[in-house]
């Protein structure tokens, strides 16, 4: 029997006061009525200060992952997801950032806003490269703001995902990954390493003709990097019927709430209300919701009567758990 289709939801709710307005006029039938059908499992609720987003949590457990999402081996299982074959080599991903410097803040700005082409990024990748080989990380091109690593490194390298560090103090975050490297000496001299060569490449860079030229066009120099998603695959995860519906992240991130209202609008025509034709028809499925503190999980599975006599006279709706995500 095949596993049940499972949509997950990241950027459900946020506790943006922009947010909070959006949705009071936000109208989302299909969610509504999922709600009611579906058997509610649980909730994963950490702090904000946890080094993963809870859609990162809750896809790390999905898949079958090792870790907790901060911990998981992304990379690793990008890569074995491209090649169809196990790969026992430790991978990362990074990412070329720009810092924002401020008086009392360092703020990792989105990747996005350098505005990097494939030919900057392999001509940034070019110069990188070497300064890394020296330690045993080899780097290749991915995406234009993403690259992917390999070393044995980066088998022991636990660092805060990307999505969770972007737009906070990075500062609070390196000072996280080094109170968190606990006593085990191999992650220690992990994280000591890539502080030293990170403060290596920012000095490099720092007067870079690269840079020099981005800053004639107007553009941010690229004056820092994020690992994440580090670690060893060793074995390859089972297939999964996760289906992560993305379409709110874009706007969410860059606090767009009129723009994210209107996603989450196309979200519920499309493939909810596919999800609930589905559930009708007596389909097996599963529904998490994603903020940024939690991940709650509803399922098909049988409704207890008291949950059945509670929905008949407290329907569950979104207004009523979106402040618990």
């Amino acid at each position: 029997m095949s596993d049940p289709l499972h949509l997950l939801v990241p950027y459900a709710a946020s506790h943006h006061p922009g947010c909070q307005h959006a949705l009071q006029t936000l109208s989302l039938p299909h969610l509504n009525w999922l709600l009611r059908h579906l058997q509610r499992t649980g909730s994963d609720t950490f702090d904000e200060d946890h080094p993963a987003m809870p859609h990162e949590r809750a896809l790390a457990r999905a898949l079958g992952l090792p870790g907790d999402g901060a911990n998981a081996p992304w990379a690793a299982w990008q890569v074995q997801q491209q090649t169809q074959a196990a790969d026992a080599q430790a991978w990362a991903f990074v990412t070329p950032c720009h810092w924002q410097v401020g008086t009392d803040h360092i703020t990792l700005r989105d990747p996005q806003a350098l505005a990097l082409d494939e030919a900057a990024s392999r001509a940034l990748l070019d110069i990188v490269a070497p300064w890394l080989q020296s330690d045993g990380i080899a780097l290749t091109y991915d995406q234009p703001t993403r690259w992917l690593a390999s070393g044995a490194l980066l088998a022991h390298l636990a660092t805060p995902s990307l999505e969770r560090a972007q737009g906070s103090d990075v500062r609070g975050w390196l000072q996280h990954q080094a109170q968190t490297t606990g006593q085990q000496s191999a992650q220690v001299q992990a994280a000591q390493t890539w502080q030293r060569l990170h403060s290596e490449l920012q000095m490099l860079l720092y007067t870079h003709p690269f840079n020099d030229a981005r800053s004639a066009q107007g553009l941010l120099p690229v004056n820092a990097f994020w690992v994440h998603g580090a670690g060893r695959l060793d074995t390859a995860p089972q297939p999964s019927a996760v289906q992560v519906q993305d379409t709110l992240r874009a706007s969410a991130l860059r606090q767009d709430w009129d723009a994210w209202a209107k996603a989450w609008t196309a979200l519920d025509a499309g493939p909810l209300a596919q999800l609930h034709a589905q559930v009708a028809r007596g389909v097996s499925a599963q529904l998490t919701l994603c903020g940024q503190r939690s991940a709650i999980t509803w399922h098909t599975g049988q409704r207890s009567l008291r949950h059945k006599f509670l929905n008949l006279f407290r329907p569950q709706r979104f207004i009523d758990v979106r402040e618990q995500l």
